[in-house]
């Protein structure tokens, strides 16, 4: 996957996402399978989320940690049924996913790594149901479900998910077929005036959404609660893994949490800056930090003191300069993935 694609440009590519359609090809994603009897219970005491609050044709955000509440990574679980299900982890991570689900795996559930076997395509944009009915498809999933379809005649999950905060679509064909439905989609995309886009708009988008990303917002020493992601932990649980640091975690407060921060200035964050306050005292540091199409000056997502509220003013050291910034809110860019 480019940085960006010739003749358009991260820029570019970054408002055809927000005004019409983008193509993303990110098949550079993780692909697995667990399946047999007890998958879901095995599951739903590995991952932090409650698989058991969605249905068969549902897709669920979740988390996989270790003991100590670390991040090993963050996917999406696809419910095929209670003994079938398929995960798009991140890419550098799925064979450590695959290995600590195969090493914790009950007799009777299988745990496969199948990220040579498909592709990942990302549909994204206000005119991306446009593009997909123009297919002869009418996708009535609602959001976060997903459905087999045929797209240039090759069979294909379409899932009603996304990375960028608009209404879009990954859509998962077998990597014997990708090129055709590529091209499919590419051909379809030109009467609306779409975009191919690389992982340059896929991370100012996301950022401006406020999406955590793994290795950033999300580490082995970055916990869910630490990163504000506690809504994807299904507390009600009676044990997840991480399940006890977490909670302790929740009950006595963190010491640094994830914030929103906007630029006053010109100054661009950028991952690992240091933050401070009003007085020059370190309160944190940059996680993701780039400039904003959309708003048009710099954005941060930074873990900081839980003490800094929402208005509050703060300092970054962009390379040697204070560079003033505001905490707000998420997302920085209305959503509209629903």
């Amino acid at each position: 996957m480019p940085i960006e694609y010739p003749g358009a440009g991260v820029l570019a590519e970054h408002a055809a996402v927000r005004e019409r359609v983008g193509l993303f090809d990110v098949s550079h994603l993780g692909k697995a399978s667990i399946a047999g009897t007890g998958a879901l219970e095995f599951l739903n005491a590995m991952f932090t989320n409650d698989l058991t609050r969605i249905s068969n044709g549902q897709a669920q955000y979740t988390l996989l940690c270790n003991d100590d509440g670390g991040v090993v990574d963050d996917l999406i679980a696809y419910r095929n049924s209670d003994d079938n299900f398929f995960l798009i982890p991140n890419a550098s991570n799925t064979a450590e996913v695959v290995r600590v689900l195969q090493s914790h795996a009950p007799e009777g559930v299988s745990v496969r790594n199948l990220h040579e076997e498909f592709a990942v395509l990302a549909l994204q944009g206000p005119k991306a149901h446009a593009v997909i009915q123009s297919l002869g498809i009418e996708p009535t999933m609602d959001y976060m479900a997903f459905a087999h379809v045929e797209i240039g005649g090759c069979e294909v999950i379409l899932c009603r998910t996304g990375y960028t905060g608009e209404h879009g679509y990954e859509i998962v064909p077998r990597w014997k077929d990708a090129s055709i439905v590529w091209d499919v989609l590419v051909a379809a995309m030109k009467p609306f005036a779409g975009e191919v886009c690389g992982l340059g708009a896929r991370d100012t988008l996301r950022t401006e959404m406020g999406y955590p990303l793994h290795g950033h917002e999300l580490t082995l020493e970055i916990t869910p609660v630490q990163a504000s992601a506690g809504w994807a932990i299904g507390w009600k649980k009676s044990h997840f893994r991480g399940s006890e640091t977490l909670r302790s975690q929740r009950e006595a407060g963190v010491v640094r949490t994830l914030r929103a921060l906007k630029s006053n200035d010109r100054g661009i964050p950028r991952a690992g800056m240091m933050v401070k306050n009003s007085s020059g005292v370190d309160v944190g540091f940059v996680t993701s930090g780039t400039f904003s199409p959309t708003l048009k000056t710099g954005i941060a997502l930074a873990l900081i003191d839980p003490n800094c509220a929402e208005g509050d003013q703060l300092i970054i050291d962009v390379r040697g300069r204070d560079s003033s910034a505001t905490i707000v809110s998420l997302p920085f860019s209305p959503s509209h993935v629903r």
